[in-house]
Order: structure tokens, then C-alpha cells, then sequence
């Protein structure tokens, strides 16, 4: 009788080895992910005031930079290439979050 429940065992061994093989795998991706998410939520708001943001004449509704020359109505920081929609963060300032319906002299369309 034992022998008859060995390739079971057997079996079930190759079984939660690959399983467990393939979810060690997967872990270091899973914690990526996670960690991505939370740095996302945790950066902080842009400040208009900061000297970075005042040299590109960063402002946080687009419309008041209409009198700046290089703005066109309906450039926004959500529709810039830099602009990072699941962290509402912008490759130019890396260490804070913009906002969407912001605008600098930096934009260009993501299309």
C-alpha cells in the first residue's frame, strides 16, 4: 500500500516546489509594485514658489500663464510628456507631485 501513495507524494512535492519556485519568482515584481504605489503616494505637492518651479514658471492653474509667450490654451501638466498620471508626478521634479491642471514653461505634448 505505500507503494501506491508515492507517486502522490512524489507529485505533490514537484508540485509545491514549482509552485513554490515560480512564486519566489514573482515576489521581488509584487514588491516593486507595492513600493511604486506607495512612494507615489506619498510625494509632495509641487510648490509654485520654490525656486526650480520659479525658473520654469511652473503654475498650478495653467490659465494664469496666458501671458506667458511659450503657453497655448489647453496645455496642461496632465497632457505633458513628463507628466506621470499615477503619481501626478513630473520627471522635472522628481521629488514632488504637480498638478494635473498645472502648467510650466517646459511642456510638451504627449502625443
Amino acid at each position: 500500500m505505500a507503494k501506491m501513495n508515492q507517486p502522490k507524494a512524489r507529485q505533490s512535492r514537484r508540485a509545491f516546489l514549482r509552485n513554490g519556485l515560480l512564486g519566489m519568482a514573482a515576489l521581488p515584481l509584487g514588491v516593486g509594485i507595492l513600493s511604486r504605489q506607495a512612494f507615489a503616494q506619498t510625494l509632495p505637492r509641487l510648490n509654485p514658489s520654490i525656486e526650480q518651479a520659479q525658473a520654469l514658471n511652473y503654475v498650478e492653474v495653467a490659465e494664469q500663464a496666458s501671458d506667458h509667450p511659450a503657453y497655448e490654451p489647453g496645455e496642461t501638466c496632465s497632457n505633458c510628456m513628463f507628466f506621470e498620471s499615477r503619481s501626478e508626478g513630473c520627471q522635472l521634479f522628481p521629488q514632488n507631485s504637480v498638478e494635473p491642471g498645472g502648467w510650466c514653461q517646459s511642456w510638451i505634448s504627449a502625443d
